[in-house]
């Protein structure tokens, strides 16, 4: 059985405040991102080395509706993280599991790796470089708050029950719990990636729907491998 921590985030519950992607940038004490209007409210577009938390804005149909659809992009830390899979050939110090959370941990070293092979083995595409230490940046479980007791900043500060942290055991059954009340109107729910990684969202819709938004920004992209076929193929390359 799995256990350290998860996180559980419902979905159905953000507003879009961005309180979380603020006090990320605050506990952290990451500058601010400059930027122009690109025709939308997502601000900044995308994730960076100094934006480890990002709240995404899709405006897609469904069931013939106009619905505006709220993501809280982050690392999912996964169970088994295919970055530190590849680290691993190189340097099996670059990135860590934190073995009382299951926090998955860039540390200085990854400036010796291929920052471009780290972040193509990512399923979500999470890793960032910082331009001017050239070492990978991403979330990191706020481990220092958590290893003292405290909730992650982006959790602390939700003011509407959308996020949630804990043991693994407890999201699981928060998330079961809450996915049975969600599914009675919206029978589409469905919890994501929920036996591969710790962050755990509740999709009222179909979870490429609340992508929708950034592919249509980024016309001819390659085909994103899905967890199991990432996998295998490191399994297969190693």
């Amino acid at each position: 059985m799995t256990t350290g921590k998860s996180f559980f985030i419902d979905q159905t519950r953000c507003t879009a405040c961005r309180g979380c992607q603020v006090a990320c940038k605050q506990w952290k004490n990451q500058k601010v991102v400059e930027t122009v209007q690109t025709g939308g409210y997502q601000n900044p577009p995308d994730l960076s080395s100094s934006t480890f938390k990002l709240v995404r804005f899709s405006e897609v149909v469904v069931d013939g509706a106009l619905r505006w659809l709220f993501f809280p992009e982050q690392c999912r830390h996964c169970l088994q993280p295919p970055c530190k899979m590849v680290a691993d050939m190189y340097d099996p110090e670059a990135i860590i599991q934190d073995p009382a959370t299951g926090a998955v941990l860039y540390t200085e070293r990854t400036k010796k790796l291929d920052a471009t092979e780290i972040r193509n083995a990512c399923p979500y595409d999470i890793p960032r470089p910082n331009p001017e230490t050239g070492a990978l940046t991403k979330c990191n479980m706020c481990i220092d708050r958590v290893s003292n007791g405290m909730l992650p900043a982006c959790v602390k500060t939700c003011p509407t029950n959308t996020m949630h942290f804990g043991e693994r055991q407890d999201m699981l059954a928060l998330a079961a719990k809450r996915l049975e009340q969600v599914k009675r109107k919206r029978p589409h729910a469905m919890l994501v990636d929920v036996s591969d990684v710790r962050v755990i969202f509740l999709a009222e819709v179909h979870p490429s729907l609340y992508y929708a938004h950034m592919m249509a920004a980024r016309p001819g992209e390659p085909k994103v491998l899905s967890r199991r076929e990432l996998l295998g193929k490191l399994v297969r390359q190693a």
